[in-house]
């Protein structure tokens, strides 16, 4: 079975020929625009729109699904958030980019001893960059600054992450 992954959320209409106005994941315009199709979830389907065109406009895209050409049609699909398949997602991480899922519950280690310092509870930015939360053993929630000077290593195959722990870090 697959997995979906939200991608952007319908907005609104643009026009009168059915495109939509779309807001979308932080840094991801181009990842989007490079999509072929999207998903949305009607009840517990996901129904596939196809895209045949996507366009910047301020903060958010402009896309024109294949067979909707009015503003009755698209204003079905306001509010609606898009998936993509969790493997589209995969094949275009970089490197050093993960998915939030799969770094929930991971471990964190100290680098340089290997003691366990605790386990990441969620994922967040603070607009420079993404935090690790993690509950350390003494059930505090720390934010760690997701950079590769903090974070040296990510190990998604054995849900470990290991951490300078520089004096502070973790409170």
């Amino acid at each position: 079975m697959d997995k979906f992954i939200s991608v952007g959320k319908i907005l609104n209409f643009h026009g009168i020929k059915g495109e939509a106005k779309v807001g979308y994941s932080k840094n991801r315009q181009d990842f989007f625009m490079g999509l072929d199709s999207v998903y949305v979830k009607t009840g517990p389907e996901y129904k596939e729109l196809i895209i045949d065109s996507c366009r910047p406009n301020k903060s958010f895209l402009l896309v024109k699904f294949n067979g909707i050409d009015s503003i009755d049609q698209i204003l079905e699909y306001k509010g609606l958030l898009l998936f993509v398949k969790e493997d589209t997602i995969r094949e275009n991480l970089d490197e050093d980019e993960f998915l939030i899922d799969e770094l929930v519950g991971m471990g964190v280690l100290d680098a340089s001893s290997g003691e366990n310092l605790g386990f990441v509870v969620g994922v967040s930015n603070n607009g420079a960059t993404d935090l690790l939360s993690v509950k350390t053993k003494n059930k505090k929630i720390s934010l760690i600054p997701f950079v590769k000077a903090i974070v040296p290593n990510v190990d998604i195959k054995n849900k470990k992450i290991m951490i300078n722990n520089i004096e502070g870090l973790l409170e």
